[in-house]
């Protein structure tokens, strides 16, 4: 059986995790997030592709090539879940299960954070679990993958 292959994207200003707002974001690199991440995903039988970028058009690109090659995706477009309609069509375009995920609880921030355009095409949301959200949604695209077959 062929593990379901699962894309983690990150949008701007996440390669800075570690130092970035720590209090907000916390101490954890992106190097050691995806080390966790892919220890998390081999435990639950998937297969992990994990991105970042800086770069709006860049994002949406890896959206395609997840379109083209992946199961699920697990998204934290960062400051571009407010601003970005080009990567909400891009996901719009994605038939398997999508999660938006933000580091922080992006409800009890300043209102900019208020008003994602990601929620309104993807299958659930997660937010301020910090980086353990990112376990969190790896094991719940797990189960629902399993439960698809």
């Amino acid at each position: 059986m062929t593990a379901k292959k699962i894309f983690i994207l990150n949008g701007p200003n996440l390669n800075r995790l570690g130092t970035r707002e720590p209090h907000i974001y916390g101490k954890e690199t992106l190097v050691d997030l995806e080390k966790r991440c892919r220890v998390k995903a081999k435990t639950l039988g998937l297969e992990l592709e994990f991105r970042q970028t800086n770069f709006e058009g860049v994002l949406v690109e890896s959206v395609h090539d997840a379109i083209d090659h992946a199961h699920g995706i697990i998204i934290n477009p960062a400051g571009l879940t407010f601003t970005s309609v080009p990567i909400m069509d891009s996901l719009k375009m994605f038939d398997g299960p999508k999660v938006e995920l933000h580091i922080s609880n992006v409800h009890t921030r300043e209102a900019v954070y208020h008003n994602s355009l990601m929620s309104k095409v993807v299958t659930a949301v997660m937010a301020g679990f910090g980086t353990s959200g990112y376990l969190l949604a790896l094991d719940w695209m797990a189960e629902r993958l399993s439960a698809e077959k």
